[in-house]
């Protein structure tokens, strides 16, 4: 029903992963790398897809 991802909170390791993917940090990105510098702890994030909790209300064999 629900799907996530934690962040990545180390500065390095994403700019490491923008120079890889070729993605320039501009403005941005950039003063979101800069956030992690001032110590982020880890988070994560979930959300709840809409078409799969209405595929159980309706009790749908598929969610197609």
């Amino acid at each position: 029903i629900c799907s996530g991802a934690q962040r990545c909170h180390d500065p390095d390791l994403v700019q490491e992963i923008l120079k890889e993917k070729g993605i320039e940090a501009g403005d941005g990105l950039q003063s979101y790398i800069e956030s992690f510098k001032h110590g982020v702890s880890p988070h994560a994030g979930a959300g709840i897809g809409l078409e799969r909790v209405v595929f159980l209300y309706l009790g749908l064999d598929n969610v197609r």
